[in-house]
């Protein structure tokens, strides 16, 4: 692996180094995924562009992960976030457009990314590779998108 890719696939897996955050790197990495997906979301003026964009970034944060991963030796590093950005981007694609919508996607998409009922856990135990770090955030993410949606469902628009 040359320095370029190095450096480039680190950059990216860490999303903008907010896996090195002190501490939980995994809400780090979810939080900094908030305020692309408030860009994203306002110029294109729908969210339906997040699941178009987490499209985009999975098999890039495959690459990356998987990349970044045999660098340092370890899978699935929690310095790794790019898997909770593509999954804070499908749960809050369903949210709406506003602070206690975004909120409530935020809070589901981490609930299911740390306690990882199955499949979520199974993937995650399961799949190798870039490919394993990446698709229990995806997952997460469509679990948290359906509370989202059922919870806006339930109480209406919030």
């Amino acid at each position: 692996m040359n320095k370029v890719s190095a450096f480039v696939s680190s950059f990216i897996a860490l999303w903008f180094w907010t896996g090195k955050m002190p501490k939980a790197p995994g809400t780090w990495g979810s939080l900094a995924a908030l305020p692309f997906a408030w860009g994203l979301t306002g110029y294109f003026s729908t969210p339906h562009v997040l699941l178009l964009s987490a499209a985009i970034l999975l098999p890039i944060g495959v690459w990356a992960s998987n990349l970044h991963s045999k660098k340092i030796g370890k899978h699935d590093a929690g310095e790794i976030v790019v898997d909770e950005v593509v999954g804070q981007w499908i749960a809050l694609s369903v949210a709406p457009y506003s602070i206690l919508g975004w909120g409530a996607a935020f809070l589901f998409f981490r609930f299911f990314d740390i306690i990882k009922p199955w499949p979520i856990g199974w993937i995650d135990k399961r799949v190798s590779g870039g490919w394993g770090i990446m698709l229990d955030d995806v997952v997460a993410g469509l679990f948290a998108s359906l509370c989202v949606w059922g919870f806006w469902y339930l109480v209406g628009d919030f």
